[in-house]
């Protein structure tokens, strides 16, 4: 198997009506896990205004229960949003009242098995642990660029070799060259100039 498979996921949808009343969501496929993520059910253009209700069969062949999925009605409510239901095949729908049209729409996703699927967790693995690597490994720039910060204090005009406050750096450099900076309080803390 390819290790960087992914889920295959694909669209799937049925008609329920007078002539077909049941359908049922089933895979013979035995490597992959699959659901069915519905998304939508909904009337056809040609419903009768009549309650339509779709429901869920579960349960074993002996003891079939009905769930009821959603209630239409043409004037009323004629789709149903199901985002966020993922069931497990073998799923059967069946049209308990009214004659339809109704569209049920979903996503058939096929995942890989948990034993197919080692490969590729061992890798998952490794990939975190160098995720963690980078995080536990110490940052070395800001010790060059508190140098640099303090060669441009230098240059700006600090007589003394002592870095500026950040306040300080932030303010104009004087166009005056004959009235050197003063020294003491007076100077950059928002005062006259």
């Amino acid at each position: 198997m390819n290790k960087q498979e992914k889920p295959l996921s694909t669209l799937w949808g049925c008609e329920l009506g007078t002539s077909h009343k049941e359908e049922t969501f089933k895979t013979d496929d035995t490597i992959h896990q699959h659901q069915l993520a519905l998304r939508t059910m909904c009337l056809g253009a040609g419903a009768k205004e009549e309650f339509n209700i779709v429901e869920l069969l579960t349960g074993e062949p002996d003891d079939v229960k009905g769930v009821p999925m959603a209630t239409l009605h043409a004037n009323g409510m004629p789709t149903v949003n199901l985002s966020g239901i993922e069931l497990h095949p073998p799923v059967t729908f069946r049209l308990k009242s009214g004659t339809g049209p109704v569209y049920i729409c979903g996503e058939h996703v096929a995942l890989e098995d948990e034993f197919s699927g080692m490969e590729s967790g061992e890798e998952e693995m490794e990939e975190e642990d160098e995720e963690e690597d980078i995080e536990e490994s110490p940052v070395k720039p800001p010790k060059k660029a508190s140098a640099k910060n303090g060669n441009a204090a230098g240059k700006a005009g600090n007589a003394a070799g002592k870095r500026k406050k950040p306040e300080e750096a932030d303010e104009p450099v004087s166009d005056d060259e004959n009235n050197p900076p003063k020294k003491g309080k007076g100077r950059g803390r928002g005062r006259g100039k």
